[in-house]
């Protein structure tokens, strides 16, 4: 289709970004459907028993879900569900359904009008997967803790069944797995780069990030018998299109046009075309590429659709939805959540409920832009917060309703604690910024930093009758928190349990830029001020850092300088977290291409990455981080020999290990013979 010489068309204009500031118009602002009249449900039905108790004789929509239902907003199934259930919709759950036919996506009848499809809270690979590919033998998220209850790759296998059950009924992805894998994208346990899921899923739409405003689009509008074909508009999805595809009015830019085309705003609505999946799956350069331009278009104010040929079709990637306004996440969270699992579980534990359910999510979203991180590509950049009276209403409704409650809560937090009521000063500024991190390579001028929203929420917290300690488990952004000395000595003298886990993540500049992280020396002013805090409260309490081995920018020596400087500071890892390319991220970018996808492509092929790949490699770098274990020392001892770096080896105080292996460990049955004097 040719541009419209009278301009956008209709359909061009709902694609348009927004602008100039970014608007956020209420989730709940329009009609409701009809089911209504029914009321809320005590817990969503997972059987027919269930909806007959209800008085339905169908379900609007059944949500597929790879997690055991947990009626909690921490679960994004439930929480989609209530949101839906509010919009008057009657709304079924099949938790964890056996997957090897499609009799159980059967079990509650046809949708009236869509399945939805998660693989849960959790990336089903990373969910079944270590960093080493070894198969985990539990899943936080089954009740008792079993594994295999979900499929690999769970979100192409549920909406398949679903299609076999019904195959008249919209089939709709969402959740991290369809988040992170909405386009072609580097797969690290098939070690290729994979199409788009909903391709491999042969889904009608996928939604990506947060999904209450696009679900509750697309109900409505297909239970208004909307034609699937006209949902392609809808933003925060992705749909199918023949190949060639071009709305009315648009222009279509090239991704690989020089830069300052590729950036600059035309007087016509503009699409930015990806390189083809073939492409990218045969040039690991082109891959790194196309995650550098769909990342630059991840800011809800102004990122303009994406494109990517798949064979025949083209994924079209519209712009991500609008955050939601304050009122709206208060109301989200404040739906008729029991709180519990659904009692068909008959009490048996659900390891990640166990955890969470005495947390309180205060906001959403991430400016740090670590690149190894997948949550900033789900929730995005822009910070969504609750307010303080809804927060509080919530740690009473925690306090009343949650099973053995014992006066902690948990959390009050998010993907990172103290980003509370912080974002952009101006509105405009960052409808238009196309920066990915606010806090790398330093702090953005334009961003309010300040934590008093979040230490009144705190002392207010405090107060609330029945609470007698809130510890903060979410992450907590040291760089930032360091600008508030009145934080830091807020959390120290009240909510740190011993224990605060933090994450530098290394020590050294060549990693920590790949990773957009801030330099060692953050790390070391946080925590002079959280000892001194910590001491004037007359409270013995430690940080607890992690780090990270294996990252791309991480060399052999690198590695090195973090061992000694661990072995300097008293630090003895135990549990050593190493890199995990998850699909999307740009750290995954790297480490496929073995480039930098944050250069320009229009300036010649940008600088290459050190990256650690094969057992051997990712081993190794494991390894000095646990360099006081003995049985890494034969391995140590080659490493440092290669690196010249002999002098660690020894009885000194600098030195990482002694010069003697350890004696192998004889087995029970030969030190018994050792003892009573016999021999074999």
């Amino acid at each position: 289709m040719n541009p419209s010489p009278s301009g956008p068309s209709k359909s061009a204009q709902r694609w348009q970004v927004v602008a100039p500031a970014l608007l956020r118009p209420s989730l709940f602002a329009r009609r409701k459907h009809w089911a209504k009249r029914f009321g809320p449900a005590g817990i969503l039905p997972m059987s027919r028993d269930e909806m007959e108790a209800l008085g339905w004789d169908a379900c609007d929509v059944i949500l597929v879900t790879g997690d055991a239902y947990v009626d909690h907003p921490s679960f994004g199934a439930a929480l989609i569900g209530r949101v839906l259930e509010e919009q008057g919709f009657r709304v079924g759950i099949l938790a964890q359904p056996p997957w090897r036919s499609a009799d159980a996506f059967a079990a509650l009848g046809a949708p009236a009008v869509m399945f939805g499809v998660t693989a849960g809270n959790m990336d089903s690979m990373v969910n079944h997967y270590t960093s080493e590919r070894r198969i985990r033998s539990d899943d936080a998220y089954s009740p008792d803790g079993r594994a295999g209850l979900r499929p690999d790759r769970a979100a192409i296998v549920y909406a398949q069944r679903c299609r076999e059950a019904f195959p008249d009924v919209p089939v709709v992805l969402g959740g991290i797995e369809a988040s992170l894998r909405r386009a072609a994208h580097f797969d690290y346990w098939s070690e290729k780069v994979r199409r788009s899921l909903l391709l491999d899923a042969k889904a009608d739409l996928l939604v990506f990030g947060n999904g209450e405003r696009q679900v509750v689009e697309i109900a409505h509008r297909l239970a208004a018998r909307e034609p699937l074909a006209q949902l392609a508009d809808v933003r925060g999805t992705a749909c199918a299109r023949p190949a060639g595809f071009q709305p009315d009015g648009y222009t279509l830019i090239d991704a690989r046009a020089p830069e300052a085309r590729l950036s600059a705003a035309g007087p016509a609505p503009q699409a930015v075309r990806l390189p083809s999946f073939e492409a990218v799956a045969r040039s690991p350069l082109l891959y790194a590429h196309a995650s550098r331009v769909l990342h630059l278009e991840s800011n809800p104010g102004n990122a303009r659709p994406l494109v990517q040929r798949h064979g025949d079709r083209d994924v079209w990637l519209n712009p991500p939805a609008l955050p939601l306004p304050t009122e709206d996440l208060d109301a989200i969270y404040e739906l008729p959540f029991s709180r519990r699992p659904h009692p068909g579980y008959g009490g048996r534990p659900i390891p990640a409920y166990e955890m969470i359910k005495a947390s309180v999510s205060i906001l959403r979203g991430c400016f740090g832009g670590c690149t190894f991180c997948s949550l900033t590509e789900h929730e995005g950049r822009i910070i969504q917060s609750r307010s303080a009276a809804s927060v509080l209403r919530e740690i009473e409704a925690v306090r009343d309703r949650t099973p053995g409650f014992s006066g902690v809560i948990s959390d009050l937090g998010g993907p990172t604690a103290n980003m509370y009521r912080q974002g952009c000063r101006t509105p405009a500024i960052e409808a238009a910024c196309r920066r990915l991190s606010c806090l790398y390579p330093a702090i953005c001028p334009n961003l309010d930093t300040s934590h008093a929203a979040l230490i009144e929420l705190y002392r207010h917290a405090r107060r609330v009758r029945g609470v007698k300690k809130i510890t903060i488990g979410s992450g907590i952004r040291f760089d930032l928190a360091v600008r508030s000395p009145e934080y830091v000595a807020e959390l120290a003298r009240h909510h740190v349990g011993g224990y605060l886990k933090i994450a530098p993540e290394h020590t050294q500049p060549g990693p920590l830029g790949k990773m957009q992280k801030p330099g060692v020396g953050s790390y070391e002013r946080f925590r002079a001020m959280f000892d001194r805090f910590s001491r004037q409260a007359g409270k013995e309490q430690y940080l607890v850092p992690y780090f990270m081995a294996a990252h791309p920018g991480t060399t052999d020596a690198d590695m090195v300088a973090l061992a000694l400087w661990c072995k300097r500071n008293g630090f003895r890892p135990d549990q050593v977290q190493v890199f995990l390319p998850a699909p999307m991220a740009l750290a995954t970018a790297m480490y496929h291409s073995g480039h930098d996808p944050l250069a320009r492509l229009d300036r010649g092929a940008p600088p290459t990455v050190p990256v650690s790949k094969g057992t051997a490699k990712r081993k190794l770098q494991k390894a000095f981080l646990r360099y006081h274990d003995p049985e890494n020392w034969p391995m140590l001892r080659r490493a440092l020999a290669r690196l010249g770096r002999r002098d660690l080896i020894g009885h000194g105080r600098a030195c990482l290990m002694p010069p003697e292996l350890p004696r192998p460990k004889a087995r029970a049955g030969t030190r018994r013979k050792a003892r009573s004097g016999r021999s074999g």
